[in-house]
């Protein structure tokens, strides 16, 4: 099991990252704002524009310390990777099931069979804790609609039937997710999910959460030893991390969506601090960035049962947990791979 550690976060576009021994220095304008010993980091997620330098970028690898960067937008640019880790065997396994519709389609399924499930999950919160402020039946019938999918999806025999049902659910979850927004309704709104590049602010908090899940689940995925890079629903591409995006799947609704919409009818942001560019991208500012960069790691030390280990773990461990469950299913030590449903 790996340790839950710190996760430093560079936030200020112009910062720039060095080593100083065993120490990360992180410079502005060429003067040191602040030092931390490298032996209490876990990852490093950058998003800023002069990136790190080598000597960093090798004592990361060195170290097994997750280096990741992204753009000040929130959009991914790169992993750092050192020599490959991990068990030969393992990664054998993964390409060859990876290869074999067969086999790779019931792993597809258990991704999607979670997602819906906890995508359902969040409506239904959300009709036990605010009835009074919603439209209670258009609600109902999206988790109505919700559930007859996952009746279906077992039955599916390719990842194309699967990617076909894991639309129809994303429509009739996203149709309602504008219900969900219960204050603060003219800075965040939404009314379609839109990407590369988010079109509003709450396209944009999401995207920035899904970037940030994606780089846990890939950092998860690489300490059990399997490759992020190889997938079984998601299609392989150059760069394109495919299992991580397999396995986010269905921690989305969880970490968040569910987190993005705490932020906003708590208003602990606040649409001010949100900027459209002229191409129509949303960038949310450095203080706000802040506050939802802390709102993701107290989230991540939050407690839950865990509904197959039947343990209480942080929220932040999910990821290593299900990229363990999955590498013990293709060694042979499970029967399927269990995901993970929110309770």
């Amino acid at each position: 099991m790996k340790k839950l550690a710190n996760t430093l976060y560079i936030t200020n576009p112009k910062a720039f990252l060095t080593l100083d021994g065993e120490t990360v220095v992180v410079k502005k304008e060429d003067k040191s704002t602040t030092r931390l010993p490298l032996h209490n980091l876990e990852n490093i997620v950058c998003f800023n524009w002069l990136g790190t330098s080598p000597a960093l970028m090798r004592a990361c690898t060195e170290r097994n310390i997750g280096l990741c960067f992204l753009n000040p937008y929130g959009h991914f640019q790169a992993r750092v990777s050192g020599k490959v880790r991990g068990n030969v065997l393992l990664r054998k396994k993964q390409y060859k099931i990876s290869e074999n519709e067969v086999e790779s389609t019931p792993i597809a399924a258990s991704f999607l069979l979670a997602k819906i499930a906890n995508s359902r999950k969040v409506i239904e919160r959300a009709l036990r804790d605010h009835a009074l402020l919603l439209d209670v039946e258009s609600l109902k019938k999206a988790s109505a609609a919700l559930k007859d999918i996952l009746q279906v999806i077992p039955e599916c025999k390719s990842t194309e039937e699967l990617m076909a049902f894991e639309g129809s659910a994303a429509k009739i979850y996203f149709r309602v997710f504008d219900q969900l927004i219960l204050h603060q309704k003219e800075a965040f709104f939404f009314k379609t999910r839109t990407r590369r590049p988010p079109l509003d602010n709450m396209n944009s908090l999401l995207s920035f959460y899904y970037v940030l899940l994606a780089n846990d689940v890939a950092s998860a995925l690489e300490g059990v030893g399997l490759d992020p890079y190889v997938g079984f629903l998601h299609q392989d591409r150059p760069g394109r991390p495919s299992l991580a995006l397999d396995l986010m799947e269905e921690l989305r609704p969880v970490f968040a969506d569910r987190l993005a919409l705490t932020l906003v009818n708590r208003k602990q942001i606040k649409g001010k601090g949100f900027t459209q560019k002229e191409s129509g991208s949303v960038l949310m500012d450095d203080d706000t960035r802040k506050k939802v960069l802390v709102a993701w790691q107290e989230r991540k030390q939050d407690k839950i049962m865990h509904p197959y280990l039947k343990e209480k773990i942080s929220f932040g461990l999910i990821p290593h947990v299900q990229a363990l469950l999955l590498a013990r299913y293709l060694r042979g030590d499970l029967d399927a791979y269990p995901p993970f449903f929110w309770h």
